[in-house]
């Protein structure tokens, strides 16, 4: 069995901003659950029938469209409805499944929080791996100090993906990962910092948590919509200087 271990994260509210587009808004979330610790090397060699170098290391290395397919591998293995269905690359979801997902970025910064206003949940050489430790791999899941929600690892060891588009506009089908990873320095691993990748990128540090949680709304959930997505991705005016347009 999989086994993951989830944990209840209550609903509430989280401040999300956009540089680009020099925007800051509020979230107001449901309850959904989310993982302890970040998907481990066993649990994602379980479903691929291998063997573990590392079992109790993240899992990483791994593509968001490859994380994608893990949850709903996992769904079914479970007995669960699958999230995501796919028509080519082009994922969907559906927010009405009752299976494992990714979390939405949102829901990602709300539980990362954990309450918490600063950059960090606790002093950051308590409670994440980043590159003042001097490893050069991830470190075995649950080494450093949780957030008050008891999740382990979500600042620092590796990054995690997201469900959502960094800013289609700019970067086409690229998605959001979060928290830092191992060999970052402290002004990157800070609950707010966005990065993101390409859907079939894939890096030595960058992994991922799975999130439950359904919703009533089709096409929306956790501050994630599909028409925001599209608003998003339209622009008018002439691109700015310097956009290298990926679609």
């Amino acid at each position: 069995m999989l086994d993951f271990e989830l944990a209840r994260i209550p609903g509430g509210a989280v401040q999300l901003h956009d540089a680009r587009r020099r925007r800051r808004w509020t979230v107001d979330l449901e309850p959904f659950e989310l993982g302890v610790y970040p998907v481990t090397q066993e649990q994602l060699a379980e479903m691929l029938g291998e063997a573990p170098s590392h079992p109790r290391r993240p899992a990483s290395d791994v593509s968001w469209l490859r994380a994608i397919r893990f949850c709903n591998a996992a769904s079914e293995w479970e007995g669960l409805d699958p999230v995501y269905t796919f028509d080519g690359e082009t994922v969907a979801w559906d927010v009405e499944a009752d299976g494992y997902r990714l979390p939405t970025e949102a829901e990602w910064e709300h539980a990362c929080r954990a309450g918490s206003t600063g950059p960090h949940y606790g002093p950051l050489a308590d409670v994440a791996w980043t590159s003042a430790d001097g490893v050069g791999f991830p470190q075995n899941v649950g080494g450093k100090l949780p957030n008050l929600h008891g999740l382990f690892d979500t600042l620092g060891n590796v990054w995690e993906w997201c469900w959502d588009l960094l800013d289609p506009a700019r970067y086409g089908d690229y998605r959001v990962f979060r928290g830092g990873g191992f060999a970052d320095d402290a002004w990157s691993v800070r609950a707010s910092t966005r990065r993101g990748g390409a859907p079939r990128m894939h890096h030595d540090d960058v992994g991922l948590r799975v999130a439950r949680g359904s919703f009533s709304t089709a096409g929306e959930a956790q501050g994630w919509s599909a028409s925001a997505d599209r608003e998003r991705a339209s622009i008018d005016d002439p691109l700015p200087p310097g956009w290298t347009p990926q679609r």
